[in-house]
């Protein structure tokens, strides 16, 4: 079959693994390779129907849902027979286990890597964590992280606990802390709320962007973040960022828009100064997720999970009293 050729309409049935996602991320993972911005216009276009009805990019399917993908052009459709990549598993060993019981999987993600596969990418963390675990029944990422952040990264290995654990994010029972290096002399001594909300949108080559609005924008999604000091250098400063609420990009938009960027942001940041210090030695974006905090809601202990922050930002960070950036 020539890549001009269509391949047919296709009824997909939402499983248990599917159950609850975005239709726009199951949309992602059933047509791997295929650009995002094709994903959303079939969406939009309303040629994507769940249970016979249009639906939206937002909209989140059901365990039962009946979701057909239009005839697309050969090449965009996955290889459903297809196995895990070559070196999936092996990189699932760069994850150390943070904590680990029958319900919950935490890892230490490195930075460079992400979450998942798709876009041009063949694995991500939950492709090598599944191609390193054939006998899971169950394996799904409670969160995410930005493919540059290091730190925390949840899963559910029940479907009982991944639901639960949404829940808790929902309702804004977890504690999520991340450390962010930012460009200038923060000017708050004490815990400083940003509250601005943010508005998605796609750029024209289909790239997610996510940008401050004034609070009154129809299409602006409420977002605060509450930044502590934790050390001020001559041109940077070393934040804590505690997230109220979990949108895309939250850290660093709020950052960016207040005029303090993440150092090493390469969406939002200076990128002139980014280029400058990746030859001092801060070669990926300053942003790490930390901690995160809640009631375990199997057990119902309260867990406080760490990681610590990795070699390549504490050595940059130990320099910085003798380095200048600028």
């Amino acid at each position: 079959m020539s890549n001009s050729e269509k391949l047919p309409a296709r009824l997909v049935e939402i499983d248990e693994a599917s159950a609850g996602q975005r239709l726009d991320n199951f949309l992602l993972k059933q047509l791997k390779g295929a650009p995002k911005s094709l994903v959303y216009r079939i969406i939009r276009s309303g040629e994507v129907r769940v249970n016979k009805g249009r639906a939206d990019a937002a909209d989140h399917v059901a365990l039962g849902d009946l979701v057909r993908i239009p005839p697309l052009r050969a090449g965009t459709a996955p290889d459903t027979k297809a196995e895990a990549p070559a070196g999936a598993a092996r990189a699932a060993g760069q994850f150390p286990v943070l904590f680990e019981d029958d319900a919950l999987l935490a890892i230490n993600k490195p930075s460079g890597v992400a979450v998942h596969g798709g876009s041009g990418l063949k694995y991500g963390v939950i492709e090598a964590l599944r191609a390193a675990r054939p006998q899971a029944k169950f394996l799904e990422l409670v969160h995410r992280l930005d493919r540059e952040t290091s730190g925390v990264l949840m899963l559910a290995k029940k479907r009982p606990a991944l639901v639960a654990m949404h829940e808790l994010l929902r309702e804004g029972n977890t504690d999520k802390r991340y450390s962010a290096l930012i460009k200038g002399v923060w000017p708050h001594e004490a815990k400083h709320h940003v509250r601005a909300a943010l508005h998605k949108f796609l750029t024209p080559d289909g790239e997610r962007r996510v940008s401050a609005t004034d609070d009154d924008d129809e299409d602006g999604k409420e977002a605060h973040t509450i930044f502590t000091l934790q050390k001020r250098f001559a041109e940077a400063t070393l934040l804590e960022a505690q997230l109220k609420t979990g949108r895309t990009h939250q850290i660093r938009v709020h950052l960016a828009s207040s005029g303090y960027p993440i150092l090493g942001d390469d969406k939002y940041g200076d990128f002139e100064l980014n280029k400058r210090i990746a030859k001092q030695g801060l070669k990926r974006m300053f942003l790490h997720a930390a901690r995160i905090s809640f009631v375990h809601p199997v057990t119902e202990e309260r867990l406080r999970i760490e990681a610590p922050l990795p070699e390549d930002l504490a050595r940059y960070v130990a320099g910085l009293a003798s380095l200048r950036i600028n």
